[in-house]
């Protein structure tokens, strides 16, 4: 088991090259272990991988203010970007070096709002690791006391990545 905080923010993408060149796992636990930056939609929206193992992938998250919508509580976009993160990310630490994958669908089911200031973590496990589809399941649970706030489902389609001249 990984387990890592950013040593920085991410200030810019790691390359295709390095991206191709290495197992979605390697991939997925340079990030967390800081060798290689994260991705800056965790930045924006209070969020980062903590935990990488193979089909399972763990994100740590506060939703802050800036996270609300004008009723006063977490907007829905940010249940889905936390749950779409561990979910594919999930799917990623199964490709090969040279795969790449992208989210086809995912579904998410809000079961709570989740108090501002509440750190959750968003797991998503891989129930399918396919030549060319990915499915995963994810919750949002309280980080401290467990708390279920909303499930997700994902399917991620699995390529091969372009090829380098």
């Amino acid at each position: 088991m990984t387990q890592h905080h950013y040593a920085q923010e991410p200030s810019e993408l790691a390359s295709l090259d390095t991206v191709l060149a290495k197992s979605g796992l390697e991939f997925m636990r340079d990030i967390v272990e800081g060798r290689i930056p994260g991705p800056p939609i965790g930045q924006a929206l209070g969020f980062r991988p903590i935990i990488v193992n193979e089909g399972e992938v763990t994100f740590e998250g506060t939703p802050e203010f800036r996270t609300m919508n004008p009723l006063g509580t977490v907007h829905g976009g940010w249940y889905g970007t936390i749950l779409d993160s561990c979910m594919a990310c999930a799917v990623q630490t199964t490709l090969k070096a040279g795969q790449i994958y992208t989210t086809l669908e995912y579904k998410v089911n809000i079961i709570r709002s989740i108090p501002i200031g509440t750190t959750v973590h968003a797991v998503g496990r891989v129930q399918h690791a396919g030549r060319s589809t990915g499915v995963a399941i994810g919750e949002i649970r309280g980080r401290d006391d467990g708390r279920l706030y909303a499930t997700g489902s994902t399917t991620c389609i699995v390529m091969d990545g372009p090829k380098r001249a």
